[in-house]
């Protein structure tokens, strides 16, 4: 087949070779390609529906194009950042940077893959109308490309769009995996040893550290409860789609009769905390002196030494007149004032954490479940995707293709949630 060349100089061969890297896909094709068939549907509908389609369309372009600009341009300061030699000799500020400037590449990258295709696009049509007009050989060929193009084009959208989904901020967090025995008595403890079995495979395939931090023995094996710390790269963002009751119905060894049992394990998946940070606003305390009162030296009961502090949104008093001296009664109130917030916040958080905690497991009865092992179907089904997967694999710690299921599904009903607030906005 001839070359041929555009206005801008540049040939379409070149053009065509430059498209053929893809951009890593965040969504699987048969999601992909159901949203193709919703663009023709939309396109092919009543004009009142299709109207309607377009206009959530426009709103959804101009709040992503908005997103896209600001991201290109802080992803472009850190890295001047970056290059700046204060930052550079600052290791840990350096790496503050660099965390910040590779969760935008994968963003950026995409918006500058897009706009480059879309310029091909442009290009590729304008020389279709004209220059090829002649030639039936290079009119195909620049269809063919046009077509390619227009796919590259959707793929690249839909992966923005995800992209400039909130992310959940407890992603990167290392965890605490809990697994508890369930409903089904000795079974259900070793029903808990196979689940910890398999997140420590599955942990292993990762390349994470997975640490057992507790445990409780079963009289008959297994566990009762045990904890396991798992360190690593996003392992939240991965490991909190397990978090629920996990069923199994197979024969127990300690069956004589060959009967199917049915069992529970559940399993809480709890991110590591910050360690606690309080910021105290002197604004928020009201400070008030006292004579002290008892003995302490001639000072006493002639000047006011005693200090009482009330921190206003807690309602917190400290009354300090144990030191001679202003300076360091007000010194100690304030130690004191400080410490009983940080353990005012420590609780907090320790109570949000068992919350999540029984939010995530229920009572652990057999009803209550996310997945169930089938032994004797050898599958393991997942009742939220409504899909069954490899018993064997599963136990293995072959676990990836139900966590990305699961993300996958999650993207899905927030790119909706998006979708309705737009249509609402518009």
């Amino acid at each position: 087949m001839r070359a041929f060349s555009l206005d801008a100089g540049s040939s379409m061969q070149q053009h065509r070779t430059a498209c053929q890297i893809r951009p890593q896909l965040l969504l699987p094709v048969s999601l992909l390609q159901q949203q193709r068939r919703c663009r023709h549907s939309s396109s092919s509908s009543s004009s009142s529906s299709s109207c309607g389609r377009r206009v959530s369309c426009r709103a959804l372009e101009s709040y992503m194009v908005d997103k896209l600009r600001a991201a290109e341009g802080t992803f472009k300061e850190l890295q001047l950042r970056m290059a700046d030699p204060e930052v550079a000799n600052n290791s840990q500020e350096f790496q503050k940077v660099a965390r910040a400037a590779a969760e935008l590449e994968q963003t950026v990258n995409a918006y500058r893959q897009h706009q480059d295709a879309e310029q091909q696009l442009q290009e590729a049509r304008v020389y279709l109308k004209g220059e090829a007009a002649s030639d039936p050989d290079m009119a195909e060929f620049a269809r063919e490309e046009i077509a390619e193009l227009e796919g590259q084009i959707s793929q690249l959208e839909t992966q923005l769009k995800l992209l400039l989904l909130p992310k959940d901020p407890l992603d990167e967090r290392d965890i605490m995996l809990e697994i508890r025995a369930g409903a089904g008595g000795d079974e259900a403890g070793i029903w808990a040893g196979d689940l910890l079995r398999m997140y420590q495979r599955y942990a292993t395939n990762q390349g994470w550290k997975a640490s057992m931090i507790n445990y409780v023995e079963a009289d008959a094996g297994g566990f009762k409860e045990v904890v396991l710390q798992v360190k690593g790269d996003s392992v939240y963002s991965k490991l909190k789609w397990e978090a629920g009751v996990h069923r199994v119905q197979r024969v127990p060894a300690t069956e004589a009769a060959g009967r199917v049992h049915t069992s529970t394990a559940t399993v809480a998946i709890m991110p590591e905390v910050d360690e606690v940070d309080v910021t105290l606003d002197m604004r928020d305390v009201e400070v008030k002196f006292a004579r002290a009162s008892g003995a302490g030296g001639q000072n006493i009961n002639k000047v006011e030494t005693a200090v009482d502090l009330v921190h206003k949104p807690t309602g917190i008093r400290i009354f300090c007149q144990e030191e001679r001296t202003q300076a360091a009664n007000r010194e100690r109130a304030f130690a004191i004032l400080r410490a009983r917030l940080f353990e005012a916040e420590l609780q907090k958080q320790q109570e949000e954490l068992r919350a999540k905690r029984q939010s995530q497991v229920g009572t652990g009865d057999r009803s209550e479940k996310i997945k169930t092992y089938n032994y004797k179907d050898s599958r393991c089904s997942d009742h939220r995707l409504k899909v069954n997967y490899d018993l064997n694999k599963q136990l293995d710690g072959e676990i990836d293709d139900n966590i990305l299921g699961m993300i996958s599904l999650d993207q899905q009903e927030k790119l909706k949630e998006l979708a309705d607030s737009m249509m609402v906005s518009a």
